[in-house]
């Protein structure tokens, strides 16, 4: 006859919390900001240029080319985000660029 008490407590599954759900990745780390990648360098990167060189056709290929990246770092991050809360960044930065993208047009 086995009791709930004989229970190895390591095979016990509970569930995962609000905050774990939100804040945690599957390894069970607290992610809230991660190393910039590949997008995220290139929108930086674009972004100075664009400011710096703030007239002609170069502008406007760094404007495009941040705008992509920006997306794409957008994008990756509202459909393969780590956790919840990255996925709600992500979400919320490409409202956010398609809006700011559409009014300076």
């Amino acid at each position: 006859m086995s009791s709930q008490l004989n229970r190895d407590p390591d095979t016990l599954e509970t569930k995962p919390t609000l905050f774990d759900r939100i804040f945690r990745d599957s390894e069970g780390k607290i992610v809230i900001a991660q190393p910039p990648n590949l997008p995220m360098i290139v929108g930086i990167v674009a972004t100075v240029l664009r400011s710096v060189l703030a007239t002609g056709q170069i502008h406007t290929v760094f404007n495009l080319i941040a705008f992509g990246a920006w997306f794409t770092w957008a994008w990756e991050e509202t459909f393969e985000g780590v956790n919840y809360f990255r996925r709600a960044i992500g979400a919320i930065s490409l409202v956010a660029i398609i809006a700011i993208a559409l009014n300076l047009n």
